[in-house]
């Protein structure tokens, strides 16, 4: 008999769930995706003219494991600004390929077999096979609808063991778009500490916010020495498949994430990381016009639901909405191949989010207003039929 080539703990993964209608929809005519989280915006042209012109200079070979000196400034200084904590450039921040690897090291750089990582849910797809990768035991909680999809210090007091290690932050929320306020990480704050936890946030989306400036758990009393933050250009810099993003937190944990980074990766791209520069440096107006965007389609989004009487929590943070599907009697999955069948229109199951998500949709709005207001007509069109 031959050897079986695969690895179980490869083979046990299940593939990512948002992109299977992304995939149908490619190869449908007149269908109208609104499934995939890519802000629909051209990278601001200042950027672009950077990256040329660091290809023109000849700006071709390999940076520091960690990244340009430059751009970890920059990064430093942006934080200072934003989240109001400082990192040293020296040796608390990691440039990484997109916000992904990020994830990917901090798990493998901190789980020994066994440790357990908490995951609040419905949230990005990575966190879990990330966690079972690098042979951490991934234990999810399931958020609340009530709660707005912000996780409570009862709900995450409950899912603590003596094996708990780390505390995934997912906020602001892919799909929910849920944010936690500083009055909501407090009490969270607290139980890490009490409990000896460490944090990873995810603030991927921090750059898109509508009810307020974000805030990050690090600029709490004690927990700049007990947290990750990961961040990048994808979302709010509309610099997607530029591949870049970032960590910052103590010196110890980012010189051991940057030891497996300088093995697998080498380093991120050269050409994006000139390119980052100049988006921290001068970008602001453009971020601030692409939130703006953003904030206009949110409002016309949540205002068609409330005409049509689809439930859906207020989202404040990212660039999707959450709406409940339940009282149509289908699963996730049904209602979302049967819209994609019956309208063209291709949404995510919420259940691809993990099961607690059964019962809704990830709507993006990272889209046109024409094409929202298309897929929005459809979408009435198609739960007036249901409802007879």
């Amino acid at each position: 008999m031959t050897r079986d080539p695969l690895s179980r703990k490869a083979v046990s993964l299940a593939p990512s769930g948002i992109r299977k209608f992304f995939d149908v929809v490619s190869e449908m005519e007149d269908a109208i995706s609104l499934g995939v989280g890519e802000p629909d915006f051209d990278t601001p042209w200042r950027v672009r003219e950077e990256g040329i012109y660091s290809l023109e200079r000849g700006r071709t070979f390999y940076t520091s494991n960690a990244g340009l000196r430059e751009l970890k400034e920059e990064i430093s200084r942006y934080l200072d600004r934003t989240i109001q904590t400082h990192y040293d450039p020296a040796g608390e921040v990691l440039v990484t390929v997109g916000g992904s690897e990020a994830i990917d090291l901090a798990f493998r750089a901190m789980l020994d077999a066994g440790d357990e990582v908490l995951i609040p849910q419905p949230s990005y797809v990575s966190y879990l096979p990330c966690a079972v990768l690098a042979d951490g035991v991934p234990v999810t909680i399931p958020l609340q609808e009530k709660n707005d999809f912000r996780l409570t210090r009862e709900e995450l007091e409950a899912a603590i063991t003596p094996r708990t290690k780390i505390l995934v932050l997912p906020f602001p929320n892919n799909p929910t778009g849920a944010v936690m306020t500083k009055e909501d990480l407090a009490p969270i704050a607290e139980a890490v500490i009490g409990h000896d936890l460490y944090v990873v946030s995810d603030e991927i989306y921090a750059e898109l916010t509508y009810g307020g400036a974000h805030c990050s758990i690090a600029s709490l009393p004690g927990m700049r020495e007990r947290t990750l933050v990961i961040n990048g250009f994808s979302k709010g810099f509309a610099m997607t498949g530029w591949r870049l993003g970032y960590v910052c937190g103590p010196a110890r944990i980012v010189e051991q994430m940057t030891k497996i980074h300088q093995y697998a990766i080498m380093c991120a791209p050269t050409t994006s990381q000139y390119a980052a520069v100049e988006a921290l440096k001068n970008c602001g107006p453009d971020v601030e016009r692409m939130r703006e965007s953003y904030n206009q389609r949110r409002r016309f989004l949540m205002s068609a639901f409330r005409k049509m009487g689809l439930s859906c929590f207020e989202p404040y943070g990212a660039f999707y909405a959450f709406p409940s599907i339940r009282e149509f009697g289908m699963t996730s999955e049904e209602f979302a191949t049967r819209f994609l069948q019956e309208e063209k229109v291709a949404v995510v199951p919420g259940t691809a989010f993990g099961d607690c998500g059964e019962g809704f949709l990830r709507i993006s709005y990272a889209y046109s207003l024409e094409d929202l207001k298309e897929a929005l007509g459809r979408l009435e069109r198609f739960i007036a039929r249901l409802r007879g």
